[in-house]
């Protein structure tokens, strides 16, 4: 198969409408009709059902949607690791969430510049639940991540450490004061719903608590008492005006350096080597 079938095919199957799928690739819906058919013809077996009213999946549509995603995926990631190893063949691009332990980031890249003075390494500061995509379509060649909350599919990854989770608190909170309290307790504070993170998949829990895109923002409704929430040690911030109590039976969290599971990059397995040596 063609990329640009894959692509063709992709917008059908995730807009289920040959007039929406022509307007979002910018084509008419003809060719694209015919394109789907020759697709079916040359793979031997319907992907989509048709009739007036709907465009359903076939088994072996969903099939072929989450195996096309996959490889119109790495065909972009090739594409960006190729130009940016033209533009600067010794440099790497390391992801981290935002809000996640400065100190630690910064030693690591300290640490690195001082082993490999020549190598460049940029970093970008991601928003929650998108350094694992970022990894995949190559805007980043490693990255920080948090286990459970990242997922690793597709990735090597190697151990940091792992850190306890503390509940930040308006200050002032009758709860601050606290020597612990346990993730039951944070349901019920009243007033101050649990904030809800992004999930890796890019959903949200159900929940009354806001949707929190970035550490600022929730450090933010945090301050202005309309959240709480469970974070990592390492992500306690330094700003006045909140408290952090110990989350008593909250699983610990595991930091792990991760990276393309195909990377042959000897510049990214030396920044690893580096993290951890540290």
């Amino acid at each position: 198969m063609e990329t640009r079938e894959m692509r063709y095919f992709v917008a059908v199957a995730e807009e289920l409408n040959f007039g929406r799928a022509a307007e979002r690739l910018g084509m008419a819906q003809p060719p694209l009709s015919r394109a789907i058919q020759q697709l079916e013809r040359r793979l031997g077996t319907k992907l989509l059902e048709r009739d007036r009213r709907a465009v359903e999946l076939t088994p072996a549509g969903a099939v072929l949607l989450r195996e096309a995603r996959t490889a119109l995926t790495a065909v972009e990631a090739a594409e960006r690791r190729t130009r940016r190893a033209g533009v600067q063949p010794d440099g790497i691009t390391l992801v981290a969430k935002t809000g996640m332990g400065s100190e630690r980031l910064a030693k690591l890249l300290d640490a690195f510049a001082v082993e490999h003075p020549d190598v460049k390494v940029d970093v970008v500061l991601a928003a929650l639940g998108e350094s694992e995509p970022m990894l995949h379509d190559g805007r980043a060649d490693l990255g920080l991540l948090t286990l459970p909350f990242d997922r690793t599919t597709g990735l090597d990854y190697e151990e940091l450490d792992t850190e306890n989770r503390v509940a930040i608190l308006p200050g002032g909170h009758p709860y601050g004061t606290r020597e612990g309290i346990t993730l039951a307790e944070m349901d019920t504070i009243p007033g101050l719903p649990q904030a809800r993170w992004r999930q890796a998949d890019g959903t949200y829990l159900d929940g009354p608590g806001p949707q929190i895109r970035d550490q600022l923002q929730l450090l933010q409704l945090v301050s202005l008492g309309r959240a709480s929430a469970v974070i990592c040690e390492s992500c306690l911030p330094t700003a006045a005006g909140l408290a952090s109590v110990p989350v008593t039976d909250a699983a610990p969290v595991t930091n792990v350096i991760a990276w393309p599971a195909h990377s042959r990059s000897q510049t990214v397995a030396a920044l690893v080597r580096t993290a951890l040596s540290r």
